[in-house]
């Protein structure tokens, strides 16, 4: 079953542009131009990615247009694999040894399924020695690219761990909701 997921080229791109960005629906040509192939690879891939149950397709106007299910046996691990590698989570990711000594590093459930932004959630938490213009620079442009304010929050590990601790309403409200790791171990980091 996950050979039918991860073996081609054109699929990962169709699967990097679905799950980049959960809630929306494409239409065939559109999917076309975004993930620059040939439209009978993308179509194949297409029915490829429907017949698993990942994608789900419905007739407009004489048009098809596909959407993902979030259902899915594997949607929460394909996200977590999308959202390690582009985006946010990618970027992070690739620029860690310029973002200082990140001890974790997490995306929100929220924010890595592309619901709307909420003014209380956090988006991304990150604990450790961080170079904060560096961040800064890669919220930015993930800001650009989703037109949506990031909320995040830079912690020293000395202050998570006096906070976590403390059972600091925040952190605890951090470690309780459901995240996707981009560096450390969750375990160790939820640990008392």
């Amino acid at each position: 079953m996950l050979v039918d997921i991860l073996i081609s080229k054109v699929r990962v791109k169709i699967l990097e542009l679905f799950l980049s960005n959960p809630g929306q629906i494409y239409h065939v040509r559109e999917i076309v131009r975004r993930v620059d192939e040939e439209i009978n690879a993308v179509r194949r891939e297409l029915a490829r990615l429907e017949k698993t149950g990942l994608l789900l397709s419905e007739w407009r106007a004489n048009r098809r247009f596909y959407s993902l299910r979030r259902d899915y046996v594997f949607f929460n691990e394909l996200l977590s694999i999308i959202n390690k590698s582009v985006g946010l989570g990618g970027a992070i990711l690739t620029s860690k040894a310029k973002l200082g000594k990140i001890k974790y590093a997490m995306l929100s459930s929220s924010f890595a399924k592309g619901r709307p932004y909420t003014q209380n959630e956090v988006d991304l938490f990150v604990v450790g020695t961080i170079i904060l213009p560096e961040l800064g620079s890669i919220i930015r442009e993930e800001e650009a690219r989703r037109n949506r304010e990031i909320n995040f929050t830079p912690m020293t590990e000395e202050e998570f761990n006096f906070r976590k601790n403390r059972r600091d309403p925040f952190v605890m409200g951090i470690l309780a909701k459901p995240k996707v790791m981009l560096i450390g171990d969750e375990e160790e980091m939820v640990k008392l």
